[in-house]
């Protein structure tokens, strides 16, 4: 038996199947937009100067140009699109300085991811710098696994993967290289 197909017809069956197809892509998209919940911050500031104080005592200084709020969102966090410039102070008002062009601090765990460009010095002339680290508020400890230098009055080192403290009195450095010279 031979069927005959009337290209009329064909021609009209494909075009309907078409039509019903983008018009449930159509539905889909209305339905995946009622699903997602308008995201915005709930508190915006710029050019803020931030002091945290404890008994009386200045503990951290944090400067930037400009901060969002996201506490109203299931995962509460603060964003710093436009970077930081940080200055935690140790028991002795010794400085430690942080900068990076992005920061973005989690309140639930009290972590602070810092992103592109990020710098840690202080006083007695160390030097970190790296593309992305992170800062424990509660142990006051930072850490990373990708690439970083450091440099130090006794040498330069690099490295991937590192964790200190916030004064570096004490350091872990995973894969390291580099070259330490010895005071005269």
């Amino acid at each position: 038996m031979k069927f005959k197909v009337n290209t009329t017809f064909f021609y009209l069956f494909i075009s309907a199947i078409m039509v019903a197809l983008f018009s449930c892509e159509s539905n889909f998209k209305d339905v995946q937009k009622s699903n997602l919940s308008e995201f915005t911050p709930s508190g915006e500031a710029d050019s803020i100067n931030l002091k945290y104080t404890d008994s009386g005592k200045i503990k951290a200084i944090l400067v930037s140009p400009r901060m969002l709020d996201y506490a109203a969102v299931s995962f509460p966090f603060t964003e710093f699109p436009k970077g930081i410039n940080v200055t935690l102070f140790d028991e002795n008002a010794k400085k430690t300085y942080v900068t990076s062009k992005y920061a973005v601090t989690y309140k639930q765990t009290d972590i602070i991811d810092l992103q592109g460009n990020v710098k840690i010095t202080n006083e007695s002339g160390q030097l970190l710098e790296t593309e992305q680290l992170y800062f424990d508020q509660k142990n006051e400890w930072f850490y990373t696994e990708k690439r970083y230098k450091f440099t130090d009055p006794k040498g330069v080192s690099f490295g991937e993967g590192i964790d200190f403290s916030k004064d570096f009195k004490i350091i872990n450095s995973q894969k390291i290289s580099g070259q330490l010279f010895e005071n005269p």
